[in-house]
Formats: C-alpha cells, structure tokens, sequence
C-alpha cells in the first residue's frame, strides 16, 4: 500500500520534520516537506497529496486555516493534525475545521506512522464489511466510492471520518448509536479517541446537510443518549 503514497508534512519544526521525513522514507512513502502554510496551499492548490500531517501553530497561515481552505475548496485528502498543545478545545477545533485524526506533541513515531497506515486504510477501503457503494438513506445518498452525499442534483463531499459516522448510522436506522459507538466507528485504530469530537462531526455532516438544499435535519440528538439517522428527519 505504501508505495505510490505521496505524505505532505507540513511543520515548522525543521529538525522534526528532517526526522519523520527519514522514518517515512524508510517505510517507502513518497514524502513532500513545507515549513508554513501559506507555501503548503500554493503547492496543495496545483496538486494534492494522498495524506496530510499538518502542525496547528505555525507562521504565515496555521494548519486550522489550511484545512478549512482545504475543504472549503471541497478538498478531502485526509489529514492528521499534530499540535504542542493536549487541551481538549484545539482537538475539538482541528475536528471542526475538518481534520480526520489529532495527535499531540511529544509523541512517538512508530504511532504516526500507525495512524498514517489506519487514514490512509479507511481512504482506500471504506466500503470494508460488504457495503455497497451507493447507499440509498431516503432523499438522500452516500457514494461511499467517492466519498459524496447527494441530494437531487447537488453534491457534497464527505471526509472520511463524516463518512464513517454516517454509515455507522445507516447500521441501525431508527435506532441510536452513543457517541462511543460512533468514535469507535470512525477510528476504530484508535484506542484514546475522544468521544467528544462527534459533536463536531455531526456538526460538520448538517452543515453540509443544509448546503446540500435538504429541507430537514437527518440527524437526531437524543440527549443523554446519541444520535440516530431518521429519513424524514425534523423539518427546518
């Protein structure tokens, strides 16, 4: 799997950089090198990588206005947020702004490397389990081959995590899932998720819900309980 897959590391930490770019290299990913963000979206805009691992503070543009940029440009390429900081809010915001997974400084290789190979999974092998690449949800559909929810004639592209946590939904129609449930759906590699970070996805997948033009919120919140998927939803 590693051997066309090109790695953007995006950090301004040049020595840390210097070594993942080696533990990379060595494992046969194809890796590109920025130091800020405003360089990172002039060489994004003309050619996307298969993955991102993208530094929240850095100069010029920090890696949260990237990824907003990224997928206000309907970019999906998956992307890893690295961060100095473990409070709860950045992890929360890197998800708002559209990150796939986060991890906090200091950490070990060997761990993004393994998340690395987990994204990079789910990217080429979301429709694992036997489901089917166009999955009918009532007014609405998910191309689970291309990532896309369609409503009518409109479109909107999921991030894999978005993708994730829908299809877990659609598992149990009418039914809820809690917030465990959901994470441990959308990283299933990932055994200190927090189970917070649904709230921001949810948030993201209706925003994207009422860009589509769809007249109802699919996603119920049961308090206390979770979410669960309904086809006609509570009218806006």
């Amino acid at each position: 799997m590693n051997e066309a897959k090109r790695i953007a590391i995006v950090d301004d930490e040049e020595a840390l950089t210097a070594t993942l770019a080696f533990a990379f290299r060595r494992e046969g990913f194809e890796i590109e090198l920025f130091h800020d963000g405003a360089t990172a979206w002039q060489h994004f805009s003309r050619r996307l990588p298969h993955l991102i691992v993208l530094d929240i503070m850095m100069p010029k543009m920090d890696g949260l206005a990237l990824c907003k940029l990224l997928r206000g440009e309907g970019m999906q390429v998956p992307i890893i947020f690295l961060s100095s900081r473990d409070d709860e809010i950045d992890r929360l915001l890197g998800f708002e702004s559209g990150g796939d997974d986060y991890l906090s400084k200091p950490f070990s290789v060997r761990e993004l490397l393994a998340r690395v190979r987990a994204v990079l999974r789910r990217s080429s092998g979301v429709q694992e389990g036997g489901v089917p690449s166009v999955v009918d949800m009532g007014d609405l559909q998910i191309d689970t081959s291309s990532a896309r929810c369609f409503f009518g004639d409109h479109s909107v592209p999921l991030t894999l995590t978005e993708l994730r946590i829908l299809l877990s939904l659609l598992e149990l129609p009418g039914g809820i899932k809690s917030r465990e449930q959901l994470m441990a759906a959308a990283f299933p590699e990932d055994l200190y998720a927090n189970e917070r970070a649904v709230d921001s996805h949810i948030k993201r997948i209706r925003k994207k819900m009422t860009a589509l033009g769809l007249p109802y919120d699919p996603l119920e919140t049961v308090y206390g309980m979770g979410y669960r998927f309904t086809s006609t939803g509570s009218r806006r």
